[in-house]
C-alpha cells in the first residue's frame, strides 16, 4: 500500500456543505415544507437513477448532453435525474390509479447536470419541486403563482419578481411569421436571451430553424415589450391580433394576472415578460421565473411551468400538470451573499461542562431533562479546563453553559452562565428547564 496520502479535494462543479450552511440550508427546508403543507401537497421521492430512455429527449439536446449516463453493474443503460419534473412524470403514470387525479406533490432532492459551473449554478443541487397533476383547469397556474410568491416572502424576501409568459404567445408568433414548425430551436434560441444577446440569439434562429434576420428582429420585438403587466398584455393583444393561438395566450395571461392580483399578490412582483420561453422542451402552456431585484444577475431561483404531454410518453391517460421548481443551492448562494442568513454552526442552545468524570451521569440526566423540554443540550466529553470548556462553548455559539461541579449537585443546584451577558446564577435543578427556555425566548 502507497505512503502517499491522497490529497483531499472535490471535484469541479460539486460542493461540501459546512455546519454552518448546512444549518442554514436545513432551516430553509422547514419553511418550504411548511409552504408546501399549506397548499396541500403530499410528499414523494423517486430514484436518483432512471433508465436512460425516461429522462432523453424530454427536455432537449442541451439536456441530453448534460446528463450524466452509464452503464451499470447489470448492464442497464441508466442516467442521473436531470430534473425532478420528468422523474415525477414517470411517476404519476405508473401510479396515477392507485393515487388518484388530480394530484399534488411535493419532492425535495438532488439532481444532477454536466454543465459548466458559474455563479450560483452547480452539477449537483438540490431542487424543491411543487407540481400539480390531472387537471387543465388554470387554478392550478394560479395556486402555482401563489406558492412561489409565498416561498420567496417566507424566506425573507421582499424584492423580487414573478416573471409569467405563456407558449401560446410565443407559438402565436412564430405562427404568424410561417414558423410554427421550427418552434422548438426558436425557443432554445430565445431562452438563452439574456446570456447571450440579442445578435447571437438572431444568428442561432438563423443557423438551427432558417429564421431570417428580418423574423427574428420581429420575434425580438414582441419579446421586449416593456411596461407594467396589463400594459405589456394590452401591447402583445394588438401584436396577435390575427393569431388565435396567440390571443388565447395573452387569453390565459390576462385571467391569470388578475386572479394573482386578488388573491393578494402584489402587482409590482408580477411581470409579464414575453421573452421568457424555458429551454425544456417539455413546457406546452405558462411558464414562470423568478428573479432577485438585490441579485439578478444571479439568475432565476423558482421556475417552472405547464407540461400537458410530458406524462403522455409514459401512459395513455391524460395527465397534464403545472408546476415550478425553488433552486434551493442557488438560493441559498444568494442568501449568502446579501449576508441573510445568521452565523450559527451549531444547534446546541446549552452546554453542560463537565466539572469531574464522577459526575457524568448526572450532567446527562439533566441533559436529558433539559432536552425533553425542548431545549437543544450537549455535555462536554471530558473534564478538562473549564476555561477550555467556556472557549469551546462561546467558539460554537452556544448561549448557556452550566456547572454543575459537587457542590452545587449536592444541593441540587448548576450554575448558570449567560455567555452573551458574562452573567452567572445558581439555579435550582427543578426549576432550570423553565428557567432557561424563558430566557432563550427573550
Amino acid at each position: 500500500m502507497s505512503d502517499q496520502l491522497i490529497k483531499p479535494q472535490t471535484l469541479r462543479g460539486f460542493r461540501d456543505f459546512l455546519p454552518e450552511t448546512m444549518m442554514a440550508r436545513e432551516e430553509l427546508l422547514k419553511h418550504v415544507n411548511t409552504v408546501f403543507q399549506h397548499y396541500g401537497f403530499s410528499p414523494i421521492d423517486t430514484p436518483a437513477l432512471e433508465y436512460s430512455e425516461i429522462l432523453l429527449g424530454k427536455g432537449g439536446n442541451e439536456s441530453d448532453k448534460q446528463l450524466f449516463r452509464f452503464i451499470d453493474q447489470g448492464d442497464r443503460d441508466v442516467a442521473m435525474r436531470f430534473d425532478l419534473t420528468v422523474p415525477f412524470a414517470r411517476f404519476a403514470a405508473q401510479y396515477a390509479q392507485q393515487l388518484g387525479t388530480p394530484f399534488k406533490r411535493s419532492h425535495i432532492g438532488k439532481v444532477w447536470r454536466g454543465e459548466r459551473p458559474a455563479r450560483g449554478r452547480f452539477r449537483e443541487f438540490m431542487q424543491c419541486d411543487f407540481d400539480t397533476i390531472g387537471t387543465e383547469s388554470t387554478a392550478a397556474d394560479l395556486e402555482t403563482v401563489l406558492v412561489i410568491h409565498d416561498l420567496l416572502t417566507t424566506l425573507g424576501f421582499e424584492n423580487f419578481t414573478i416573471r409569467i409568459n405563456h407558449r401560446q404567445v410565443l407559438n402565436g408568433l412564430l405562427d404568424q411569421l410561417n414558423l410554427i414548425e421550427h418552434s422548438v430551436p426558436v425557443l432554445r434560441a430565445l431562452d438563452k436571451l439574456a446570456k447571450i444577446g440579442e445578435a447571437a440569439v438572431i444568428k442561432e434562429m438563423g443557423e438551427t430553424a432558417g429564421v431570417t434576420p428580418e423574423q427574428g428582429a420581429e420575434i425580438l420585438k414582441l419579446c421586449s415589450l416593456e411596461g407594467t403587466a396589463s400594459e405589456v398584455l394590452e401591447s402583445a393583444k394588438e401584436n396577435l391580433a390575427n393569431s388565435e393561438l396567440g390571443s388565447a395566450g395573452v387569453g390565459v395571461l390576462t385571467g391569470l394576472v388578475q386572479q394573482a392580483i386578488e388573491a393578494g399578490v402584489p402587482e409590482s412582483r408580477l411581470a409579464i415578460d414575453l421573452s421568457i420561453a424555458r429551454g425544456l422542451d417539455y413546457y406546452t402552456g405558462t411558464i414562470f421565473e423568478t428573479f432577485l431585484g438585490d441579485l439578478p444577475e444571479i439568475g432565476s431561483v423558482c421556475s417552472g411551468g405547464r407540461y400537458d404531454n410530458l406524462a403522455g410518453l409514459f401512459t395513455k391517460q391524460k395527465l397534464p400538470g403545472v408546476g415550478a421548481s425553488l433552486g434551493l443551492d442557488r438560493l441559498l448562494a444568494a442568501m449568502e451573499e446579501l449576508k441573510l442568513i445568521a452565523s450559527k454552526s451549531c444547534p446546541s442552545q446549552v452546554m453542560i461542562l463537565q466539572f469531574d468524570a464522577q459526575f457524568l451521569g448526572r450532567c446527562y440526566a439533566i441533559a436529558r431533562m433539559l432536552q425533553q423540554s425542548g431545549i437543544n443540550v450537549e455535555v462536554y466529553p471530558e473534564a478538562k479546563g473549564l476555561g477550555k470548556q467556556f472557549k469551546h462553548a462561546e467558539r460554537r455559539q452556544i448561549r448557556f453553559a452550566i456547572i454543575a461541579g459537587e457542590d452545587e449537585l449536592s444541593a441540587n443546584q448548576v450554575q448558570v452562565k449567560d455567555l452573551q451577558t458574562g452573567q452567572q446564577k445558581a439555579v435550582e435543578i427543578s426549576e432550570l428547564a423553565n428557567t432557561l427556555n424563558s430566557q432563550l425566548s427573550e
